[in-house]
């Protein structure tokens, strides 16, 4: 037979109130969300406010003062193809670049369209007739976003089989004023193609333009494997000739179409400053990443004055949501103001030198100096930027994984980086230094480095291998 009972038992639970949840939310909003989180408290909470440059309307009535939030705080700052790679593509001396001056960031495009629009564009404009403009139509739709014909022209001629006796020819002809469009290499169907119609777009005045066209136009297989000696003994060119070719060659680009781009560009806003103050390093929250806000004390004031239960309750409950949002805010801002100090304290040494002097660091030294939790360390230095004399960089790149030293110290994978990119641009053209050179002169400096390691890194860093980096003098 079954017996009710009562059991009392102890327990503990973890229940986070909404004003935590509210706090935590905001902790890991990006500038861009925080001003749309901020906006929509403004538009949604009459008691919030966005407070004034002079802070001059503060005479308000005794039973308002009585009633007001206490000077509650506001928001403000201040409490920082393959192996063409290898040729480094430089940009704006060649084809493109010496045919005027204009802006750089003209083509740029944002959400007005990109490669396809506007050669869509310049089509339109053209006095090609209503026949050449719709096959060349075709032809762009068939162009990538690096700007390569991604389809032959036989197949394209059974595409617009609808034309009356239309040739293979004839799109080429169409193809050819496409690729003199802009960006100059447009259209081309490889890469050879591509860098010819930037040379000939050059004055022929052009210091080793003649020798750049020979070595494009029947030397690529050996100037891709930077087999000098053989481009030398094929085209009969002297070594101060080939080489003067090949920097001519490297100011070309082999993606024309990836300057206009159909993404619009992201622009980052610093959280925090970082400036030299006596010596030392200042950091001060950007007074630009929120509207300054603050309760509405009319408002606020009205509180106790309202006879309706109904309506006194909707506007206290709105005055607390108020205080919480600010106080929310005012928490976010001091937690990153506080990790950004931590962490430009242990930074100091990159602040001074660069990569080089990045000092080992990862999230839990953070956590325990600040006496918080990794997890919180975690979201604030996520999508947060600082601003530093050496640029803008995310909080997230001041931390990295290290490797151990000869004197059993420790060095940051980001300053190993930075010694082997020093290494590699300071070897000699004409005797790179291999990936097990680079380990050894790395472990000469005391740091232990394998082979392996070296050729992540590298790689990495889009850095080709030795057989690869071998130049002309």
């Amino acid at each position: 037979m079954l017996k009710s009972s009562l059991n009392l038992q102890l327990g503990q639970n973890l229940t986070m109130t909404p004003q935590l949840q509210q706090a935590i939310r905001l902790l890991q909003l990006s500038t861009l969300e925080l001003q749309l989180e901020v906006q929509q408290a403004l538009d949604s909470n009459p008691m919030l406010e966005l407070a004034e440059e002079n802070p001059a309307d503060e005479a308000s009535s005794p039973e308002t003062k009585d009633d007001a939030e206490p000077e509650a705080p506001t928001v403000e700052g201040s409490t920082d193809e393959g192996s063409w790679e290898e040729l480094s593509y430089t940009g704006g001396t060649g084809a493109q670049g010496a045919m005027d001056d204009r802006d750089p960031f003209e083509n740029q495009a944002g959400s007005e369209g990109g490669l396809h629009e506007h050669l869509l564009w310049q089509l339109h404009l053209s006095p090609l007739n209503e026949r050449d403009q719709r096959i060349g139509a075709a032809l762009i739709d068939s162009i990538n976003t690096d700007g390569y014909l991604e389809t032959d022209l036989e197949s394209l001629q059974q595409t617009l089989g609808g034309e009356e006796a239309l040739g293979v020819d004839e799109i080429e002809a169409v193809l050819h004023w496409i690729q003199q469009c802009d960006p100059v290499g447009v259209g081309a169907r490889d890469l050879r193609e591509c860098l010819l119609i930037q040379l000939r777009a050059m004055s022929d005045e052009t210091p080793a333009h003649a020798a750049a066209l020979q070595v494009v136009d029947t030397g690529m297989p050996n100037l891709a494997r930077h087999d000098f000696r053989a481009l030398q003994r094929d085209l009969g060119l002297d070594e101060t000739t080939l080489a003067r070719a090949v920097e001519l060659i490297r100011t070309l680009n082999p993606r024309p179409g990836s300057h206009i781009s159909d993404q619009p560009p992201e622009y980052v806003t610093p959280d925090v400053y970082v400036r030299r103050d006596n010596g030392g390093w200042r950091v001060d929250l950007n007074p630009d990443i929120a509207p300054r806000i603050r309760i509405n004390s009319l408002y606020a004031g009205m509180v106790r004055r309202v006879s309706d239960a109904r309506d006194s309750a909707f506007m206290r409950n709105q005055l607390q949501e108020a205080r919480w949002f600010l106080k929310s805010l005012h928490s976010r801002n001091d937690t990153l103001l506080r990790v950004a100090r931590a962490i430009v304290e242990r930074q100091s040494a990159f602040l001074e030198q660069g990569d080089v002097a990045m000092q080992p660091l990862i999230l839990r030294d953070i956590a325990e100096a600040l006496g918080m939790h990794e997890s919180t360390i975690s979201r604030v230095t996520t999508q947060k930027y600082m601003h530093t004399p050496r640029g803008v960089f995310e909080f997230k790149y001041f931390f990295s994984s290290h490797v151990g030293t000869s004197d059993g110290g420790e060095c940051s994978a980001t300053a190993i980086r930075a010694m082997i990119r020093q290494l590699i641009s300071e070897e000699p053209p004409n005797r790179p230094m291999s990936d097990s050179r680079l380990a050894q002169v790395l472990s000469d400096r005391g740091i232990n480095v394998a082979r392996r390691t070296v050729a992540k890194y590298r790689e990495a860093m889009n850095l080709p291998p030795s057989s690869e980096r071998r130049q002309l003098l």
